[in-house]
């Protein structure tokens, strides 16, 4: 596939988080009319991976909401949002500006970062939960967010496990609940196309452009395009738990997440990398 074609599938996708973004923030999911509670959506392993954030320029990847932005401002981070969701980083910026939080936002696709920074680099790149299969080429990103770090700067990935991604959330009717794999684990086979009027929170039907596209990643594509781009793998992390419950069967957890009571298998990772 040509990087035209790429770039003809980011609009689409765009489109569709322009689409999204409205029934995001009337969801429950979300819960954005009550307190803002952005470290919901940390594990206390991510806090432990990232560090001190105290005075850090940190940069998070296609931040949607910029819920989780929020939370890095918190930690002390001087905090920038990039998305190319225009719907969505003016709700972030909203957002933001109603939970006292001083973030910057800017909106852009991942490929354009560097010249939309102005080539700015950052101590940390953070990114995941949904976030790298939007994108079609990771050696490409790989090289961007190369760029973005300062020497010795961390990249820090938090993604769903590429075999959750492989399992169906909901069975095909007439099965029972079983876990299927109904995608391919490893990518390389063209992108999975999706049509569909409900996102992955609850809240009314999205409207528009329903039409996306995402890529499949496995863990290996991922660490090779890193070391690739000349990173440096410092640990990898998998978890069995999500912040929300994926499937009906799950349990929620001492940590108050969410994981199948069997089989364990991994559905988040974390990984970290030097620049």
């Amino acid at each position: 596939m040509t990087s035209d074609e790429h770039a003809r599938l980011m609009r689409v996708n765009q489109a569709n988080w322009d689409a999204r973004t409205p029934v995001h923030l009337a969801s429950r999911f979300y819960g954005l009319d009550q307190d803002l509670d952005p470290e919901r959506w940390f594990a206390a392993s991510e806090w432990a991976d990232l560090g001190d954030l105290a005075g850090r320029d940190v940069l998070h990847l296609q931040c949607h909401l910029g819920t989780e932005t929020v939370a890095l401002a918190r930690r002390g981070a001087r905090a920038v949002g990039l998305d190319f969701s225009e719907a969505s980083v003016a709700a972030a910026r909203e957002i933001a500006a109603k939970a006292d939080a001083d973030v910057e936002y800017v909106r852009a696709n991942v490929y354009d970062a560097v010249e939309a920074l102005g080539g700015r680099r950052f101590d940390v790149v953070y990114t995941g939960k949904g976030a790298l299969c939007y994108l079609p080429d990771l050696p490409r990103w790989a090289g961007v967010v190369a760029e973005l770090l300062r020497p010795g700067g961390l990249l820090y990935i938090v993604e769903f496990h590429p075999l959750l991604n492989s399992l169906g959330p909901k069975p095909a009717p007439g099965e029972g609940p079983e876990l299927v794999l109904r995608h391919d684990y490893l990518g390389g086979d063209g992108p999975v196309h999706r049509d569909a009027t409900r996102t992955y929170t609850d809240g009314p039907a999205v409207e528009g452009a329903t039409t996306s596209y995402e890529w499949m990643h496995g863990i290996g594509e991922v660490i090779g395009a890193l070391t690739g781009a000349g990173l440096h793998i410092r640990s990898l992390r998998e978890s069995d738990e999500l912040p929300w419950p994926r499937w009906p069967q799950m349990v929620r957890t001492a940590s108050g997440w969410w994981r199948l009571p069997e089989p364990r298998i991994p559905l988040l990772y974390g990984l970290l990398a030097m620049h």
